[in-house]
């Protein structure tokens, strides 16, 4: 990612793999897919600030429980730049439009 990022708002598209969350104890898989989710996007944007993760991207996790969360997950990321600086980063399912977002 370059050092200065032009100003405005951004989106990317990553598709996640979750299959290192079926080595985590069954009553804990979900909870531990979001963080993986987490930690994945902090590392590839290279920001160490809070992560929102949209509701919807929450349900699609949680949609067949905590022991069987998806094995992969297509996201949009939306950053918001300011002062060359990411200031805010949300997390959500792939194909959301950006009128249903807010």
């Amino acid at each position: 990612m370059p050092s200065k990022l032009p100003e405005g708002e951004h989106t990317r598209s990553y598709v996640i793999n979750l299959r290192s969350v079926y080595s985590a104890p069954r009553k804990k898989r979900s909870k531990v897919a979001i963080r993986k989710i987490r930690e994945f996007v902090a590392r590839h944007l290279r920001y160490s600030g809070a992560i929102k993760i949209d509701p919807r991207l929450n349900e699609l996790l949680w949609s067949r429980s905590i022991e069987k969360p998806p094995r992969k997950v297509k996201l949009d990321v939306k950053f918001t730049v300011e002062d060359g600086e990411i200031s805010e980063v949300t997390v959500l399912p792939q194909g959301i439009g950006e009128e249903e977002a807010e």
